[in-house]
């Protein structure tokens, strides 16, 4: 059951991240800083995308992603159509690593110490989700602000 929650969790909050990137009225907007906001929102969903494909993906699903958390926050000007695709692609390797996890998977220690201690799975699939939600406002705030 917690599978299938997170499962939908998931699907929603990313669903809402490529809304937010697609309701961007000018492609520029999507990679401005201003004052004190230091990323744009074209870099947080590219630092979300990456978070999740390494965390779930990687080393949960095996799908051998490669992260380069740096290229997250320096490349610019990506189309949000290009975004969204990559927002699409995390969404379905969510459902498919998901799907091969069982209750018993969840309650084992996550591979790695991702946050600096040990941790079970499913207690680092809600960080994950939470972090992704943490982005995600800031996403709406940063659209509604400079969009």
């Amino acid at each position: 059951m917690i599978i299938e929650s997170l499962k939908s969790l998931y699907n929603r909050d990313l669903n809402k991240l490529k809304f937010e990137i697609g309701s961007y009225q000018s492609e520029d907007s999507i990679w401005k800083i201003d004052k004190n906001i230091s990323n744009s929102a074209g870099n947080l969903c590219l630092h979300l995308v990456g978070n999740l494909n390494t965390y779930i993906g990687a080393e949960l699903g095996k799908t051998g992603y490669v992260r380069n958390r740096e290229l997250e926050f320096s490349l610019k000007n990506i189309p949000k159509t290009e975004l969204i695709e990559k927002v699409e692609a995390t969404i379905k390797m969510i459902d498919s690593t998901l799907d091969k996890l069982s209750q018993e998977d969840l309650e084992k220690d996550y591979p790695t110490e991702a946050l600096g201690y040990k941790m079970t799975t499913g207690y680092f699939l809600i960080h994950l989700l939470s972090h992704l939600d943490y982005h995600l406002g800031q996403i709406n705030y940063h659209r509604r602000l400079l969009d």
